[in-house]
């Protein structure tokens, strides 16, 4: 079974629950805890390389990034490569072909505000050049309805179910609504769509039991994490700056021999 198919088989065993990692070091702790997979978040792993979110990051520092994750988990690991840093769908499935080597068992892949034709071109070419060399991966397909408002409030759902029958003949496995809060709207989505259906956690959304019940396959952390520790690491760093007493060490820290022997 590749990689990609054992992803797949995840998404049929209740909720999965990936918490997104951002360099070698934080999906290995992930997976360390548990985590039957990992994924990654764009903005933290864009972050972690000194470029912000938003398709700015360079191709091969997300490769390099890929490929140090990889080494260091066991578990299938998927990207984020947010619009696939290419209008052109040739591109795009090139780069996703150097992700897969790299390491990767499944992407997502986004429409963002553009035309949603263009992400339904992405993938059939990402199913094309992977047919052509004998490569599997599974696709989430992440529609930024919700996140983005691109549709009238009470049109939302009907415009997230078109874009993901376009998205699902095309070869999507998955869709990400990021943004997707309401209880009736997510119950809605996930019963009609025909793909396991991904939310992304928000404070209305912490309920995980009543989200598997809600129809949800699949629910991630984002970027939230990565924002967790730069807050608290800007606390850390600023009080140790300014003040004439520090808090430093840490004594909530994992400590030098639990992190060091993540890698042994």
């Amino acid at each position: 079974m590749t990689a990609a198919a054992r992803f797949r088989t995840l998404h049929t065993q209740g909720l999965l629950r990936l918490a997104n990692a951002w360099d070698a070091g934080t999906a290995r702790l992930i997976e360390h805890l548990g985590a039957p997979a990992v994924a990654t978040t764009s903005a933290g792993l864009a972050w972690a390389q000194g470029y912000p979110d938003g398709d700015a990051l360079d191709v091969d520092a997300l490769l390099h990034a890929v490929a140090g994750i990889a080494r260091a988990i066991d578990v299938q690991l998927t990207v984020d490569v947010e619009s696939g840093y290419s209008d052109d769908p040739s591109r795009v499935a090139d780069t996703v072909l150097r992700v897969v080597r790299a390491g990767a068992a499944g992407i997502n892949l986004e429409d963002g505000t553009g035309d949603p034709a263009v992400l339904t071109s992405k993938i059939r070419a990402i199913r094309r050049a992977c047919a052509a060399q004998g490569i599997d991966v599974f696709i989430n397909a992440r529609t930024d309805v919700y996140l983005r408002g691109l549709a009238a409030e009470g049109e939302r759902v009907d415009e997230t179910l078109r874009r993901a029958a376009a998205y699902r003949e095309a070869g999507a496995d998955g869709l990400f609504v990021p943004g997707l809060v309401d209880a009736d709207a997510i119950r809605a989505i996930a019963t009609a769509t025909g793909l396991p259906l991904n939310v992304m956690l928000r404070p209305q959304l912490q309920d995980l039991a009543a989200l598997e019940a809600l129809g949800v396959r699949r629910v991630s952390t984002g970027s939230a994490l990565a924002e967790s520790m730069y807050g608290r690491l800007a606390t850390q760093v600023g009080t140790f700056l300014r003040d004439d007493r520090t808090a430093l060490p840490d004594q909530q820290g994992m400590g030098y021999g639990a992190i060091n022997g993540l890698f042994g």
